[in-house]
């Protein structure tokens, strides 16, 4: 097979009859220019230009080959001017996988302004609690709640806040008011579950940490149904703030305990560890991180 680069420069010294010229345009070496015409010559194992000190002039079957040769640097023209395109004109597919707990107020607000600066960008979205395999279900980013386990993904975070302990003011009233984790006991305790018995809690005061195990009285895999169960006053229970914010701004919730907290977690978009990933992709992961802390109002860290 003839070596199309080679082929190039044949072609760029028919069209400059000149070495020099050609090396000029090209921005190589005479003795390079020269060397590769040379290597093609004896590849193919016929001559293609006449060299004189004053001129150069094709072989028939130069003439024929150089046919040939102008069609590769038109090809290698189309494939540079489709990459410097690419480069310039953001476009494409892009599949995004998310918890349904992040999708209404993070995902859906991320993706739509991501949209409006690059419209020629398609998104599809898989929203899922389960885990996503990158490569068999063809997902770019995948967006992950708290801690990530060790793997061949790359992580950016995006947002990091705390959960809230939180109930309607109506419950509050009907009896004690907790000051302490071990007063939840008493209480009927709302968690987000999946088909697990128990459910564990930990909290942070200053210094101290406690934790109670217990029983939930509603459990459920979906915090947006936990809040409305939490606003009718069904009991105390954990919400992460961008979860229907509008709760607390509002007074229909309230942060019971407030002294104790829960640990801080992250929001993460994680791709596979490849080295080149498409142009999109990359743009939207420095887009989230820039836009997503955004999105609300003094998130509790």
């Amino acid at each position: 097979m003839s070596d199309l680069n080679a082929l190039m420069i044949f072609a760029r010294v028919a069209d400059a009859n000149s070495f020099s010229e050609a090396a000029r345009r090209l921005g190589m070496a005479i003795s390079t220019v020269s060397r590769k015409v040379a290597e093609l010559e004896d590849q193919l194992g016929v001559r293609l230009l006449e060299r004189s000190t004053r001129r150069l002039r094709l072989t028939d079957v130069g003439a024929e080959i150089l046919e040939h040769a102008q069609r590769s640097v038109e090809l290698s023209e189309a494939v540079e001017s489709l990459i410097s395109n690419q480069l310039v004109e953001v476009k494409g597919t892009l599949r995004l996988s998310a918890p349904p707990s992040i999708a209404d107020t993070v995902l859906v607000p991320l993706t739509t302004a991501f949209q409006a600066s690059y419209p020629e960008v398609r998104v599809h979205i898989l929203v899922t609690d389960r885990f996503v395999d990158h490569i068999a279900e063809g997902i770019d980013l995948v967006f992950r709640v708290g801690q990530l386990p060790d793997s061949n993904l790359v992580a950016k975070k995006i947002l990091r806040y705390r959960h809230q302990l939180v109930a309607s003011p109506r419950y509050l009233e009907k009896g004690e008011i907790p000051t302490d984790p071990s007063d939840l006991l008493a209480h009927r305790l709302l968690a987000f579950s999946s088909l697990t018995p128990q459910t564990s809690w930990k909290f942070i005061c200053d210094n101290r940490q406690k934790s109670i195990t217990f029983f939930p009285y509603l459990a459920m895999n979906d915090y947006t149904g936990l809040a409305k169960a939490l606003v009718s006053g069904a009991g105390i229970g954990i919400l992460p703030p961008i979860v229907s914010p509008d709760l607390l701004k509002s007074g229909k919730l309230v942060e019971a305990m407030p002294d104790w907290h829960f640990e801080s977690v992250d929001i993460s978009v994680v791709h596979l560890g490849n080295r080149h990933i498409a142009r999109a992709v990359r743009l939207f992961m420095d887009f989230a991180a820039k836009m997503a802390p955004n999105l609300f109002e003094d998130l509790p860290v």
